[in-house]
């Protein structure tokens, strides 16, 4: 790593040209004043619970999202795949203008800038230094025995960006090659103005940890900017940018690292590894980003790997297989509280990854929820997980699906109503689920859950979920899903998916969806772990098709 970060730094760095527009969008209907009471979305499923949750929409409800008054408005063109979540931030003032803006970023380490209520293009510019291109699933040479198709091509910007509204900042990780054998992973700190990088931006991300783990040298283990996927969001909290990591394809050696970065400064002030003296243990999550809580703890979970030390299974050196609460202490992390599943040896023999769903703090309650490709979901007390216990898991509730194809590659949401509060979860091969939380013993309440069981995502890819409220008002609830149109298995193609509305009251009642008139409403390609945004009226929803498709009342 030493070695490449040399050679950027020997090296006049400048940016490629801006990547032209090719799509005008329909503009003349829509004007560019930005709805009174506006509201952002700066980070991954709205907030760092991860709940999905944007309970501030004044214009959506259940009556006017059906077809006769909802559909497509116009479409933002970009140059390559959305896996990153597309960000909202409001009352922006651009050559003293107010703006709502909608911040996209592709696979070609391209960022782009629209107007988001019109469509109308503001800047865009792509961050991959000459003579350097973004990484390709190609340049994966190890991973899956050499035919890596997790991702079809470009690998540049991933993991959904978070914007620090305060600083008109957004933070985002690039990852480029010189085609040579170099591979470097940089983290960006660029002006939401104009595009410009900011002081010390980007920055070289390199790091060192020590421990005897695989792939060790000398007692030290080195970040590989190649072989560590950087696919989780970003997370901002307490002045600090935190990236973390998993794999390709379990291609080794690697490790699950969680780095944290001045906001500032690009200064690194942390370095976490999750089995430094182990193996794998990746941070994958569905391309969620890791759940903070109000006293700044970091919640993850950890994909597979080595669990403890071979004598003993809850030594916190490495902690595979686990959910992990992680707190700041100085310049590091400590695992303050953690949950591995009794049956962990069965789970990481038959890749059975823990924690697949991601990691979300349930609001109003002191839970966090995930779940395995075991098919369970697994419901914590986020302050005492439960630890390891090797006949049974001493956790607050699990609640089994029963159906092995359950993977759990989803993003779950959240709505509370006036009377209910409810989880929405649609894995693989399984009903979609509206799951309500008693308020006296907070468990889920199985017995009153609603399913919905007509089309849904097939094969190793579920849906992503977001949901719209006028605070807890009844019939302003809606849940937003997006997931691949069936029969096809978004796992390992690019495939033709479908944006989805229901009654968050009741999930049983689908309101409107893109393929009712496609020739009109037609989203495109379905984007792989990336949720559909609500905003101000609109729905941005990311594609594979080269664009961001935006919905809202028809004018």
């Amino acid at each position: 790593m030493i070695s490449c970060n040399k050679e950027l730094k020997s090296m006049q760095i400048t940016t490629s040209p801006n990547v032209p527009i090719n799509t005008v969008p329909i503009i003349s209907k829509y004007s560019n004043i930005p709805p009174n009471n506006s509201i952002s979305v700066v980070t991954q499923h709205n907030n760092n619970s991860r709940s999905g949750l944007n309970d501030h929409e004044s214009i959506l409800n259940i009556n006017n999202v059906v077809s006769s008054l909802f559909g497509k408005q116009f479409v933002l063109a970009v140059d390559d795949q959305v896996y990153a979540q597309p960000l909202v931030i409001s009352n922006l003032k651009i050559n003293n203008i107010l703006h709502n803006v909608v911040l996209i970023a592709t696979v070609n380490n391209t960022v782009y800038a629209y107007d988001a209520e019109n469509g109308d293009a503001i800047w865009n510019k792509n961050f991959n230094p000459a003579f350097f291109r973004a990484v390709k699933n190609s340049d994966m040479t190890g991973a899956c025995g050499g035919n890596y198709v997790d991702f079809s091509g470009n690998m540049g910007i991933v993991g959904t960006p978070v914007i620090d509204s305060a600083n008109n900042t957004i933070y985002f990780v690039t990852r480029i090659t010189s085609g040579t054998g170099t591979y470097i992973q940089q983290l960006h700190a660029t002006n939401i103005i104009d595009g410009s990088e900011l002081p010390n931006s980007p920055t070289t991300i390199t790091a060192i940890y020590d421990g005897i783990g695989e792939g060790s040298k000398a007692g030290v283990l080195s970040f590989d900017a190649q072989k560590q996927n950087q696919r989780q969001a970003l997370t901002l909290t307490n002045g600090m940018v935190y990236i973390s990591f998993s794999s390709h394809c379990d291609w080794g050696p690697y490790h699950g690292w969680v780095l944290g970065y001045d906001s500032k400064t690009l200064t690194q002030k942390i370095v976490y590894n999750n089995t430094p003296n182990g193996y794998n243990a990746g941070i994958w999550e569905s391309g969620m980003g890791m759940a903070v809580d109000a006293q700044g703890n970091l919640f993850c979970v950890t994909g597979n790997g080595s669990v403890g030390i071979p004598s003993d299974p809850t030594n916190l050196i490495n902690r595979g297989e686990s959910a992990l609460k992680l707190t700041p202490n100085a310049n590091s992390l400590t695992v303050s509280s953690y949950f591995t599943p009794f049956n962990y040896p069965f789970l990481e023999q038959n890749d059975l990854d823990y924690g697949g769903l991601g990691a979300f703090l349930i609001p109003n309650t002191n839970l966090f929820f995930t779940g395995c490709k075991d098919g369970n979901f697994y419901i914590l007390d986020k302050d005492h997980m439960g630890e390891y216990n090797q006949i049974a898991n001493n956790i607050h509730q699990t609640i089994s699906l029963n159906n092995p194809g359950a993977n759990m590659h989803c993003q779950p949401s959240y709505f509370k109503n006036t009377t209910n509060q409810f989880v929405y979860v649609w894995p693989e091969n399984e009903p979609f689920h509206q799951i309500p939380i008693n308020q006296n013993t907070q468990l889920f309440d199985m017995s009153l859950q609603r399913t919905y069981n007509v089309n849904g995502p097939v094969g190793q890819n579920g849906a992503v979920i977001s949901v719209s409220s006028n605070g807890s008002i009844d019939n302003s609830g809606i849940v937003w899903v997006s997931h691949a149109v069936p029969p096809f298995d978004a796992e390992h193609g690019v495939r033709p998916g479908i944006l989805r509305a229901f009654n968050a009251n009741d999930i049983t009642k689908e309101l409107w969806n893109s393929n009712m008139n496609y020739a009109i409403d037609g989203g495109g390609n379905y984007a792989k772990f990336s949720s559909p945004t609500i905003a101000n009226g609109h729905v941005y929803l990311p594609t594979f098709s080269n664009q961001v498709v935006v919905y809202g009342i028809k004018q």
